[in-house]
Order: C-alpha cells, then sequence, then structure tokens
C-alpha cells in the first residue's frame, strides 16, 4: 500500500523545503508510529486522484508554505526531534487538506494555522483537564505549562500524543498550568511619547520661522556674552 501511494505522488517530494520531505511522506502515506491514525481512506483516495502539481486542490507551494509556518511554531515550542516535528506537521497538514475543498475562500496557510490552533487547544484541554478556560488563555497558559514542565528536554514524544500520557508529564502539566493561573494575564503595554529633553526644546524651535529663529539664537548668544562677563570681572 505504501509503494502504490508514493508512486501516485509525483512531485509530492518537493513540498517540504527542508529535510522532513521524507518523514512527511512517510507520515501521511503510511504512518506506523504508536497512536497516530493512518490516512484515511478518503484521503488516500484523494491523492491517487490529484492532478499534477496539486494536492487537496491547491498548488504545492501553497502546501511548502503551509509547512513551513507549522514547522516554525512547533519548532518554537521546543519540538526539536526531526521525526517527530515531521510527523506533527504532517497530521496538520492532513486535516488542513480535508477541509481545503470545502473552504477555498481561506488560504492554504490560514487553513493549516487554524487546525494547527484547534489541535493544540484540543490537547492541551485534554492533558489539562480544563474544558471550560477560553481558547486564548487556554493556549497561553497551556504554552507556558509547557515550558515550565521542559517538555523540550524530556517530553517531546508526549506533545499532540493521544492518551493516556506518564502520570509524571500529566502531573508536571497540571501542576505548573496551575502556577500560570488563575491570576495570570496576558497583556498588552500601552506605548507611550518619549521624553527628549533639550533635544525636543532644538526640534521645536527648528519648526519656527526663520525671523523668530533667528532672534531666539541671538537671545540665546546674548545671555551666554552677558554670562562670560558677570563671571569674568
Amino acid at each position: 500500500m505504501c509503494r502504490s501511494i508514493l508512486e501516485n505522488l509525483t512531485g509530492f517530494a518537493i513540498l517540504p523545503a527542508s529535510d522532513e520531505a521524507r518523514h512527511f511522506i512517510r507520515a501521511i502515506s503510511c504512518q506506523s508510529a504508536p497512536n497516530r491514525a493512518p490516512l484515511a481512506p478518503a484521503m488516500i483516495q484523494l491523492i491517487r486522484t490529484e492532478s499534477p502539481g496539486r494536492l487537496g486542490g491547491r498548488p504545492l507551494d501553497d502546501w511548502n508554505a503551509a509547512y513551513g509556518k507549522v514547522e516554525g511554531y512547533f519548532h518554537a515550542l521546543g519540538v526539536r526531534n526531526k521525526l517527530l516535528l515531521g510527523q506533527l506537521v504532517a497530521l496538520v497538514l492532513e486535516r488542513a487538506m480535508a477541509r481545503a475543498a470545502q473552504e477555498p475562500t481561506r488560504s492554504t496557510t490560514e487553513l493549516a494555522v487554524v487546525e494547527m490552533d484547534h489541535l493544540v487547544n484540543e490537547w492541551f484541554a485534554q492533558v489539562l483537564q480544563d474544558h471550560s478556560a477560553g481558547a486564548d488563555m487556554l493556549s497561553t497558559r497551556g504554552r507556558l505549562a509547557l515550558l515550565l514542565a521542559d517538555m523540550p528536554g524530556k517530553w517531546q514524544d508526549q506533545f499532540l500524543r493521544p492518551g493516556p500520557w506518564p502520570p509524571e508529564f500529566v502531573s508536571a502539566m497540571r501542576e505548573n498550568y496551575l502556577r500560570a493561573g488563575p491570576d495570570f494575564q496576558a497583556s498588552k503595554m500601552a506605548p507611550r511619547p518619549l521624553n527628549l529633553g533639550p533635544i525636543a526644546t532644538l526640534t521645536k524651535i527648528s519648526r519656527l520661522p526663520y525671523a523668530r529663529m533667528a532672534a531666539t539664537w541671538l537671545l540665546f548668544a546674548g545671555l551666554l556674552v552677558l554670562l562670560f562677563i558677570l563671571t569674568h570681572h
């Protein structure tokens, strides 16, 4: 089955820009990792009947851009293992492909980002057992819990994996999730005008009409001369 699928993926190997290409193809055509569901029959049929240079009704370059966006996000979360990274990206793009035909007005990258957010938030809700928090707060506190629990160093293979998870991992995630709230809030800093001091004064003087500016400078020079005379007599 894997051979027949790959034979029908003409030009598909150029989709990812990085070395994860082989992982993407393997994951999307014949995933064998534990707890990873194989590609649905409908998706396999979609790949077989796709016209050259297109996948899911979209150009391969669009999927390439979406791949890079999702890969960069997961890498920023701390997923460094290339095999795991490729599998996670493939999982997100598989979900995006299933929606591509029904939502033609959305860009490929937008579909991938939306599915990525949904997938990550669904996983956070299951691991953390918090189904009441809003999506933004769950995402923010969940990502903070990942870092505090040292997911990049200890638990990369558990990220986005269906349960059950190791008790130590669940305990660390939930403990750090509670540390991030409920008083934790994402905030934005309002911009404030800069106080430039004398520089601002000189800038304002330069905006005055020429005659007034000349008079101002003459007065300033006169005060300096007067100050010099008073201090030397």
